[in-house]
C-alpha cells in the first residue's frame, strides 16, 4: 500500500504544479497557498504544507486522527508541487498552457485514485471535510462546496491565480477521479 500512496501523492503534486504554471488557474486550495506565499515571502510549497498543518490543526477539537498516509500527503504533495512549479519552465503558447490544465487534472485525478484505495488516512483537507460532515450533520457536498469557496475567494483577494484552468479543474475533477477510479478497478480485477 505504500508505492500506490507515494505514487498518487505524486501525481497529485505534479498535477498541482502543471496547474499553477499553465498561468489559466489553480485549484481553490492551491489559490490560497498562493496568496499566502505571496504574503508570506514563503514558496507555494511551504505555504501549501503550512496551511495543512493548520488544518490539522483544526482536526483536534473535531476528534479526527491523522494516519501515516495523512501526514505523508501534507509532506509528499507540497514538496512535489514546489519542485515543479521552480524546475519546469512555464509555456507561453496557449495550446502549451491548455495541455497543462488537462495533464493536471489527468494527474490529480489518477493521484487521488491510488490515493483513495490505500485507507491510510485522509488528506489534511478531506478529514475536515469528513469530520464537519460527522460533527454538524450537514452534507459533505455543502461542506466541500463552502470550504472550497471559501479559501478560492480568500486565495483570489491575497493574489492567487483564478481563471478559467480553475473553472475546467472545477468542472472535470469528479469525472477524472471516477474514471481513474474505474481503471484502477478493472486493472486490479484483471490481475486477480
Amino acid at each position: 500500500m505504500i508505492a500506490p500512496l507515494f505514487a498518487g501523492l505524486v501525481l497529485f503534486g505534479l498535477g498541482e504544479g502543471l496547474l499553477v504554471l499553465s498561468h489559466l488557474g489553480a485549484t481553490p486550495w492551491t489559490v490560497f497557498a498562493q496568496g499566502v506565499a505571496r504574503h508570506g515571502g514563503i514558496s507555494l510549497g511551504w505555504a501549501t504544507a503550512l496551511i495543512s498543518v493548520v488544518v490539522l490543526g483544526a482536526w483536534w477539537p473535531l476528534r479526527e486522527r491523522p494516519g501515516f498516509g495523512t501526514l505523508a500527503n501534507l509532506v509528499v504533495i507540497a514538496a512535489v508541487l514546489d519542485l515543479t512549479a521552480t524546475t519546469i519552465p512555464p509555456p507561453s503558447a496557449v495550446y502549451v498552457r491548455s495541455l497543462f490544465v488537462i495533464a493536471a487534472v489527468i494527474a490529480i485525478g489518477m493521484g487521488s485514485a491510488l490515493y483513495l484505495t490505500t485507507g491510510l488516512g485522509p488528506g489534511p483537507r478531506d478529514g475536515l471535510m469528513t469530520s464537519l460532515h460527522r460533527r454538524l450533520g450537514i452534507s459533505v457536498v455543502y461542506i466541500r462546496v463552502s470550504l472550497e469557496v471559501s479559501v478560492l475567494a480568500i486565495g483570489w483577494f491575497m493574489g492567487g491565480t483564478v481563471g478559467v484552468g480553475t473553472a475546467v479543474f472545477a468542472a472535470t475533477i469528479g469525472f477524472s477521479i471516477g474514471a481513474c477510479l474505474r481503471g484502477l478497478e478493472w486493472i486490479l480485477a484483471r490481475s486477480t
